[in-house]
């Protein structure tokens, strides 16, 4: 069987690995079935996708709407790198996963709007399916209610015409969508437990996602949250992909 590629996003060391295997457990994957490439370390070069059975972006602190003069040439290199991915992606209908930053890059690239005002603190929120998310071989495992686990402080003003909404959540409209039939992008972290998050949230914890001198109080509301169904998407993501 092919492996399965993971891309991280993230410049700060000591959340890469722990990323990484959060995102090995959802998928229930062994270390040599999901490749790792640091994509602030290595560039992407001239990656085919379907070498892989499925790739899977996950987050980062870089932030899409910030003017290209303030990013620094790692990220207008990630960017660039992600949108050639996506691009090929979407031409071969490949499966795809893009998760929090990356549903900012692939919304530009579908020609849709990032912005400021619907960002999220880090917490759990409720997601709803939308009834295209219901019927989804992917989002439709998940209930049609459910809570998940976001921070992020842009997203998806207005959805790409070719896109699907799969999902929104009260403070965010545009929690997941699909394009063609493989190539999805998440606005929530899938493969977090709160344990995870918690984790996350000491390394972010200057990063503006929330009051730094909240941190006690974040991480135990986070610990205190029952966040128990969306790394089912991830596990589902490799069934469907396996065939």
């Amino acid at each position: 069987m092919k492996p399965f590629l993971f891309l991280s996003v993230r410049p700060e060391v000591e959340a890469v690995g722990p990323e990484y295997e959060s995102v090995r457990r959802a998928m229930g994957l062994d270390a040599h079935r999901l490749e790792h490439q640091r994509l602030d370390v290595d560039p992407l070069g001239d990656l085919a996708p379907e070498r892989f059975a499925g790739i899977v972006v996950g987050g980062s602190p870089f932030n899409v709407t910030t003017p290209d003069v303030g990013k620094h040439p790692v990220q207008r290199r990630v960017e660039a790198d992600l949108a050639r991915l996506a691009e090929r992606a979407l031409e071969a209908d490949h499966r795809l996963l893009f998760t929090c930053y990356g549903i900012g890059v692939l919304t530009r690239v579908l020609g849709g709007d990032v912005g400021p005002e619907f960002g999220e603190d880090a917490s759990a929120v409720e997601i709803s399916l939308t009834a295209e998310g219901v019927d989804d071989p992917l989002v439709g495992v998940l209930p049609e209610r459910f809570a998940a686990l976001v921070g992020h402080k842009e997203a998806t003003t207005r959805l790409p015409g070719d896109a699907v909404l799969l999902a929104s959540s009260p403070a965010c409209p545009v929690q997941v969508y699909r394009v063609g039939r493989n190539v999805y992008a998440t606005q929530f972290h899938p493969e977090v437990t709160t344990a995870d998050f918690v984790a996350r949230a000491q390394v972010y914890r200057n990063h503006g996602y929330f009051p730094a001198r909240e941190l006690r109080q974040v991480s135990e509301r986070l610990a205190a949250a029952s966040v128990t169904e969306p790394r089912r998407m991830l596990r589902r993501f490799v069934e469907l992909a396996d065939g």
